[in-house]
């Protein structure tokens, strides 16, 4: 019987043991895998935050990379364009007219004061539009022709306002990928010299170069983008002024008949 009772003791603990065993390494295994999806988010969330500021670490290396020169002058080739852009954008913006509101307030003022009282609308708003306005109200007096010749010249005048320095951009538009392409040339010669000077092909040797001939070009047409998008809203937005301020001209030629009438 002692015996027998041993047995069962020593049974009972063995499985009391196995258990214990099965159930700390469930425990263990679970803090691992806990520990590792915690560590994968960790290196998920730092690789996002790397990548996030690494497009501005790669941007400087690269420019870097493409030689002070002719980069340099590329990017001072996008500031001095950007500027002309945002001037133009401002100065045409402030230039843009109600024309069928001043036309009315013109007609009314022509009807109720005669000329002097449209010409104090014009002198109250802005814009190249009640400039003209202005000019050929200010000619009335001495005819219809006088004050339709007027209107022409100064709608000249006010043309040439409108599109200045808009060459400049233009000149920036095709100046920056030449330079880009001039840094390909000058890249590619660079790479060339050292395969003479070493007289074996190494690929090595023209890595160098051909990098910074392929940047400079790559920079060069990305600076032409930019300033080919804002060139061609300003010249949209001038032919539209444009074709206001004739449109608003022959209106204003057809009060000044019905006036004189």
């Amino acid at each position: 019987m002692k015996r027998l009772f041993s047995i069962l003791a020593i049974t009972g603990m063995m499985a009391f043991g196995t258990v214990n065993a099965n159930t700390t390494a469930n425990i263990t295994a679970s803090i691992a895998a806990t520990v590792a999806s915690v560590s994968q988010d960790e290196a998920a969330t730092d690789e996002a935050a790397t990548e996030n500021l690494g497009f501005h670490q790669e941007l400087k290396k690269r420019f870097i990379e493409g030689g002070p020169g002719f980069m340099g002058i590329v990017l001072l080739c996008l500031i001095l364009g950007l500027a002309i852009a945002i001037e133009r954008i401002i100065f045409l913006n402030l230039s843009t007219t109600n024309t069928k509101k001043l036309t009315q307030d013109v007609e009314e003022a022509l009807q109720s004061g005669g000329v002097e009282a449209a010409k104090e609308v014009c002198r109250n708003t802005k814009g190249p539009v009640a400039s003209i306005f202005y000019q050929g109200l200010d000619r009335t007096d001495e005819g219809i022709e006088a004050a339709e010749k007027a209107v022409i010249a100064y709608g000249g005048v006010q043309m040439g306002q409108l599109e200045k320095n808009v060459s400049w951009i233009s000149l920036f538009i095709a100046l920056a990928p030449m330079l880009g392409f001039m840094g390909t040339v000058i890249g590619m010669i660079q790479a060339f010299d050292k395969i003479e000077a070493a007289g074996d092909m190494q690929p090595s040797l023209v890595a160098g170069g051909i990098k910074v001939a392929l940047l400079t070009t790559v920079f060069g047409l990305i600076v032409a983008i930019i300033l080919q998008v804002f060139y061609n809203y300003i010249i949209a937005k001038i032919d539209s002024i444009v074709n206001d301020m004739e449109d608003a001209s022959i209106t204003l030629m057809d009060l000044l008949i019905r006036n004189k009438k």
